[in-house]
């Protein structure tokens, strides 16, 4: 299949090629598989090694997507993600897709430095430590977890089993509603505990989300973090000009 000409030589050879695939998959439906690296790289009149720099780079922007041991595929298009305070399940379903989660793990554990500060307790008091995959229309796109203290939430890990919800749960169960957050946002590499779950390889860009939630009278609550997958979702969040 050729798909286009010899690159234009006033561009960088992989950046031409990275141009000339990104018109080649928007014909493409989500899901179709790529032509492998040397059949790209005879259709277009260059180099594997340029052909494979340009592949990596539209995988990284969430464009294509790898499976090993099959081939290269487009990606299905980007989940919207607005930031606000909302649980996960309200922020899927904004979105236009159904949610779901599989808890990984829960455990108790003590506080460490660090954690002790974000939910203001004192260094080793006991937390429930919540692991969960998040999945939207069965898809999965985040590795979640959250910590919370464990003398406020009494039975909280046994009951985020049967409750798909957590802020619903904390507001059913111990009264407790989520009244303001602070959020910081970085990207890191995924490892082995994500990559696993969210069927990605090791070093795949992430989106990591980090979250201190509090209640009405300012008391910390929750301290959560979320790892999100980098080509699934595009972080939204809408600013005003601060009044004066």
């Amino acid at each position: 299949m050729t798909i286009v000409g010899p690159p234009d030589t006033s561009e960088p050879k992989y950046y031409a090629v990275k141009r000339h695939l990104l018109e080649f998959i928007g014909s493409l439906e989500p899901g179709s598989a790529v032509p492998t690296e040397r059949e790209l790289a005879t259709d277009m009149l260059t180099s594997r090694t340029t052909v494979r720099q340009a592949l990596s780079e539209l995988v990284v922007e969430g464009r294509l997507v790898r499976r090993q041991g099959s081939g290269t595929y487009v990606a299905e298009p980007k989940i919207t993600w607005p930031l606000y305070l909302g649980s996960f399940t309200e922020q899927v379903e904004a979105s236009g897709f159904k949610p779901s989660a599989e808890v990984l793990a829960t455990s108790r554990v003590g506080a460490g430095p660090e954690l002790a500060t974000q939910l203001g307790l004192p260094v080793r008091a006991p937390v429930y430590k919540i692991e969960r995959l998040r999945l939207a229309d069965a898809w999965p796109i985040a590795v979640e977890t959250s910590w919370l203290p464990a003398e406020r939430f009494a039975g909280l890990s046994r009951g985020i089993r049967q409750q798909g919800s957590l802020y619903a749960l904390l507001a059913e169960r111990y009264d407790t509603t989520l009244h303001t957050a602070e959020e910081t946002i970085e990207t890191a590499p995924a490892t082995p505990r994500e990559a696993g779950p969210l069927r990605v390889d090791i070093g795949s860009p992430m989106l990591v989300v980090s979250r201190q939630n509090f209640d009405s009278a300012g008391t910390p609550v929750e301290f959560g973090r979320t790892w999100f997958r980098g080509d699934r979702v595009t972080l939204v969040t809408h600013l005003a000009s601060e009044p004066r």
